[in-house]
């Protein structure tokens, strides 16, 4: 079953038209029919916008985009299927797709397209949306490289590759051990750029952009554009075309997001137990900020009688894939989990996510609650708070430029109330510019400290069911 996420999304600041199919976007034959296997009719607006501007002009020109879409929103399939046309309707480049074995040896493969992710869990499962969407094209080959794999498997699904998925370390070791050239690279796409940067990929997507110097086109596509990613994107690609969809301040319209403040871990401990048992709850995740906090959370969960798994970078990559099947074949109510399942867990049935921990960066909040309300469904967004995290929950909420709105259950309620916090006299986050404002009553601190190191961060219509990821 594709997993290739079928929502709309909300809000475009582009104008489009109002009624296009794909055959109108001008995909090859081969790939409409494979849209049209999965049920898909009608793409959705950022599909609508990359599409065509990520396809030549005049057969030859190559335009690089920059692409910020809320999560959810078809990304994947909004660079997936421009850069599979591509390859199905061009000459195949000399020397390119090598990999087979000769003489005992493996040749080094030379992909004519390498798509980088984050994480294990997006490449695979941007991998197997380009197979889906292959499926009817024979003549192209997908190989995914992650680390966690044996060397020899990994070289086994190399053979031959056209389209490789990576990530970025485990793509240079074998680069570097001659088994891939990138000489032949003809497009380079970067999957949620943001979150490589904050897993220290820095280095690593230089070397890749220095090895794939020749290439025609660079696309990047996230669901934010920090300034460190703008940073990025001039050190590696041309003039490049930005396209906004939906920016992190716009609401996530089919989810609730609610606020929760918590006097100290007890208590946030008990509202979390208390919206687990909530009827309402299909699957949920819950973030914790560390790892030692992910496995001591979900194993207290256990003992308390849910059917709860942590999932965290430090495992076994095959530990991480028997969890996630699980959580996908709904074995698993809960999964406990640090950042790394931000990015790249689609999961329909997740009706809930929690934010246990509060992310180190506020734009890890956006893709975080982008877990929940997928494939057109709506979803709930809780966010528990100590009074110590106040200057994390400004930021977000100067990120989203509104507050969360805050809630609190009968019998949990806060020993504190606050007053209502990061508003200005305009009824924004931090009025006048700021983020902040508002204290807390019993003597708590003012707006002042609660500004210290909050600072700024640069950042509808209902959801189809009717596009792919």
């Amino acid at each position: 079953m594709s997993r290739l996420d079928r929502e709309a999304a909300a809000g475009a600041p582009v104008h489009l038209p109002s009624s296009l199919s794909f055959a109108d976007l001008g995909l090859d034959a081969a790939l409409l029919r494979a849209v049209a296997d999965l049920g898909f009719t009608a793409p959705t607006p950022v599909q609508q916008a990359a599409i065509p501007a990520a396809l030549p002009r005049d057969g030859e020109l190559w335009s690089d985009l920059m692409v910020s879409s809320q999560t959810g929103s078809g990304k994947t399939a909004a660079y997936l299927l421009p850069l599979l046309h591509a390859l199905l309707t061009a000459a195949p480049a000399a020397g390119a797709s090598q990999g087979a074995r000769r003489g005992g040896r493996w040749q080094p493969a030379r992909p004519a397209a390498l798509v980088l992710c984050p994480t294990r869990e997006l490449t695979q499962q941007v991998a197997a949306d380009a197979i889906d969407l292959l499926r009817h094209a024979r003549r192209l080959r997908v190989a995914v490289v992650v680390g966690g794999l044996p060397y020899a498997q990994q070289l086994q699904r190399l053979q031959g590759a056209d389209v490789v998925v990576a990530t970025p370390g485990r793509l240079l070791d074998l680069q570097r051990g001659g088994h891939v050239q990138l000489d032949a690279v003809r497009h380079l796409v970067l999957d949620e750029a943001d979150r490589m940067l904050d897993l220290g990929f820095a280095e690593d997507l230089a070397a890749i952009h220095a090895l794939t110097a020749a290439r025609r086109q660079t696309l990047m596509f996230s669901a934010t554009f920090a300034p460190r990613v703008q940073q990025l994107a001039a050190g590696i690609m041309r003039e490049a075309r930005q396209l906004t969809l939906a920016t992190p301040q716009q609401r996530h319209a089919h989810i609730e997001q609610r606020l929760h403040w918590c006097d100290d871990a007890g208590h946030k401990r008990r509202l979390l137990e208390h919206w687990l048992r909530d009827e309402a709850l299909q699957q949920a995740i819950v973030f914790a900020c560390t790892q030692v906090e992910c496995d001591a959370l979900a194993e207290e969960l256990q003992q308390a009688g849910f059917a709860a798994v942590a999932l965290h970078g430090a495992m076994p990559q095959a530990v991480r894939q028997r969890r996630l099947q699980a959580l996908r074949e709904g074995r698993v109510q809960i999964l406990v989990a640090t950042d790394v399942a931000a990015r790249g867990i689609d999961v329909p049935t997740i009706s809930h996510v929690f934010n246990y921990g509060l992310p180190m960066k506020a734009e890890d909040y956006v893709h975080r609650i982008g877990r929940t309300g997928r494939a057109g469904r709506s979803g709930v967004a809780v966010t528990m708070a100590e009074p110590r995290d106040r200057r994390r929950i400004a930021a977000i909420e100067a990120l989203r430029r509104e507050p969360i709105p805050e809630h609190t259950v009968a019998g949990l309620e806060p020993r504190q109330r606050p007053q209502p916090h990061g508003r200005g006299a305009s009824g924004r986050p931090g009025g006048r510019g700021r983020p902040g404002g508002g204290g807390w009553r019993n003597g708590g601190p003012g707006a002042a400290r609660r500004l210290e190191g909050a600072g700024h961060r640069a950042g509808g219509t209902p959801p189809r069911r009717h596009a792919p990821r």
